[in-house]
């Protein structure tokens, strides 16, 4: 049976009811979908809220997902990134003064690949709200500016500057970082 079939076969009996089919959803998803929160929620007690209402919201709206045109997990981690944003929107004003926005070369940054996970969550989670959630949604999560704008009730080109501004303190960070590194390791 398929990761999918098997997720339609559990929907089906949440469907029903069965109280057992929503624990195994949950169960099966709660990592990925944490570390989603996480991304997005400076601390991890937001980031529990998050999931947990992400969860209400995925089965309290599990009758709107259609089977035949979607991957489960998919939907539910969108359901799980809305509940963020929608925490994000309603305590974050995004302003930028874009007299202060400025283009800079871009280094070689190669400590990426001497970080775990934890040490770039971390890292990430150093970053502004404003930056941290435009980063997540277009680097990580694919959305385009015109989305991002749309989701978070901003304009495209504060969308853009705020992603530029976000590249470039995550790479300050890194180069920092990086000789961190070459002093304890050089």
């Amino acid at each position: 049976m398929t990761v999918q079939n098997q997720d339609i076969e559990f929907i089906h009996k949440a469907l029903k009811g069965n109280q057992s089919a929503y624990k195994f959803l949950y169960e099966k998803y709660k990592h990925n979908f944490f570390l989603v929160c996480q991304r997005y929620m400076k601390n991890k007690v937001n980031a529990e809220d998050c999931l947990q209402e992400g969860f209400i919201n995925i089965f309290k709206n599990l009758k709107q997902f259609d089977i035949e045109r979607g991957n489960f997990e998919f939907w539910a981690r969108r359901v799980v990134m809305n509940v963020c944003l929608e925490k994000i929107r309603k305590n974050t004003l995004y302003l930028v003064d874009m007299n202060q926005a400025f283009m800079v070369e871009s280094k070689e940054v190669d400590v990426l690949s001497d970080l775990s996970l934890k040490e770039m969550l971390h890292i990430i989670h150093e970053l502004p709200v404003g930056y941290r959630t435009i980063f997540n949604m277009y680097v990580i999560d694919g959305f385009t500016h015109k989305e991002i704008a749309e989701k978070l009730g901003i304009s495209n080109s504060t969308s853009k500057t705020q992603l530029m501004k976000s590249r470039l303190l995550l790479q300050k960070k890194l180069i920092a970082k990086q000789q961190i590194l070459s002093i304890k390791h050089g």
